[in-house]
């Protein structure tokens, strides 16, 4: 143990990254899971839907919501128990849900499902490039948080401004920006884990903590490619 730390040999790197990455996509994937049976419950719902988008301070309520737990899931997790985080994760998953279901009154779900798939691919691809390149990643971290404060800026301004070409630029580097996150994440989490970990209790929580991150450039990929690809209602 170094510095607190398990030091792993040489022969055992690909064995442990691998299992923690596959640890990642099963808590990501239990999660989108979450996300889209809550969503659809929540569209065949009529008194949930009016109770949500009938009320601009339910709505608004939900999304603040979701931001402060992201953020004080972010700055507690060294202080929570595992069970704790992992139960934060899943309410998280489902408040997005709630307010996600939106997408189901706005498009039709053959182009909803049609575009996850799109989205599922590209990020496959992505994920697996930073999980399989020899590159430095860590170069990027700040150009791409530079680009996603600029993506959220833009978009709160847009709201007053309604420009469509705004709407555009927003989207179509929001694409670029969620997809460089994509690849920088799954190469941080790869790094995690062949650095190692002080307790099993640490580790499990890393990588509930690393599906949060790779949940949140799905689901933003996702929204920005339903832009394009999404086909609205009558």
């Amino acid at each position: 143990m170094t510095n607190g730390y398990i030091s792993y040999s040489r022969e055992r790197a690909a064995t442990v990254q691998a299992a923690f990455i596959r640890r990642v996509y099963n808590w990501m994937a239990l999660g989108l899971a979450a996300t889209a049976l809550v969503a659809l419950y929540t569209a065949g719902s009529p008194w949930l839907q009016r109770m949500i988008f009938g009320n601009s301070l339910v709505f608004f309520g939900l999304i603040i919501g979701e931001l402060i737990l992201v953020f004080w899931l972010s700055a507690a997790i060294d202080r929570l128990a595992y069970s704790t985080a992992s139960m934060m994760f899943f309410v998280y998953s489902a408040l997005n849900g709630l307010t996600l279901s939106v997408i189901f009154m706005v498009y039709t779900e053959t182009s909803i499902a049609s575009t996850f798939f799109v989205t599922a691919g590209t990020f496959g691809v992505t994920s697996l490039y930073g999980y399989t390149t020899k590159r430095d990643l860590s170069s990027w971290g700040g150009f791409l948080f530079m680009g996603l404060i600029g993506i959220i800026l833009a978009s709160v301004v847009n709201i007053f401004l309604k420009s469509p070409m705004v709407y555009w630029v927003v989207t179509y580097a929001g694409i670029i920006v969620f997809v460089g996150l994509t690849a920088y994440d799954t190469k941080k989490l790869k790094d995690m884990a062949l650095a190692g970990f002080a307790s099993e209790e640490a580790e499990s929580k890393s990588a509930v903590m690393g599906a949060l991150a790779l949940y949140l450039d799905f689901i933003n990929l996702f929204l920005m490619l339903l832009r394009i690809f999404g086909q609205r209602r009558d």
